[in-house]
This record gives structure tokens, sequence and C-alpha cells, in this order.
């Protein structure tokens, strides 16, 4: 898959994992989302910094997909059973402005 449909897949399954997260503030973030893509369409997706916060993309990702439900059923929506993994330092802050 080309490196521009692979982002475009990668920003699609964000906004979709972000409408379903469980927050007051979902659509601040699904904005967020929109807005940080918007201003980084024009970078270089092979620059070390763009390979960062696509990195940062990714990792946002499995972040809010920890919160599905079907993954946190592990399939089975009947199954009570969940389980959240909690790391240091989620979200690391890119490097300079």
């Amino acid at each position: 898959m080309s490196q521009s449909r692979e982002l475009l897949h990668l920003y699609r399954r964000l906004l979709r994992s972000c409408a379903t997260y469980p927050s007051k503030n979902r659509w601040g973030i699904y904005k967020a989302i929109q807005e940080e893509f918007r201003d980084n369409i024009n970078l270089n997706p092979d620059d070390p910094k763009t390979q960062k916060l696509i990195s940062i993309a990714y990792k946002g990702l499995s972040q809010l997909r920890m919160y599905d439900a079907m993954n946190l059923s592990k399939g089975n929506p009947d199954n009570p059973n969940w389980e959240v993994t909690l790391e240091q330092n989620p979200m690391p802050k890119p490097d300079g402005g």
C-alpha cells in the first residue's frame, strides 16, 4: 500500500475510533485529529519528524481502541471481563515546533 493511502487509512481509523470513544470531549478530540492532519498534509512522509508524528498517531489509535467495546470484550459484547493496560508517558510530545 502506498504511503498516502496508508495515511488516509490511519486517518479514517482514528476518526472512527474517536467517534465511539467514551468521553465528553470525544468531538473535541475528533476535531483535533482533523486539524492535525490538515495542518500536516504537505509534509514529506519520509522526513524523520513526520515519521515521529505518524508513530504518535498510531499510538493514539491504539489508545482509542483500548476503549472500544468489541476490543474490550474480545469480540463478544456480552462478555463483562474487560481489561485495560496503562502505560507510562502514553502520548509523548513531538520534538520542536
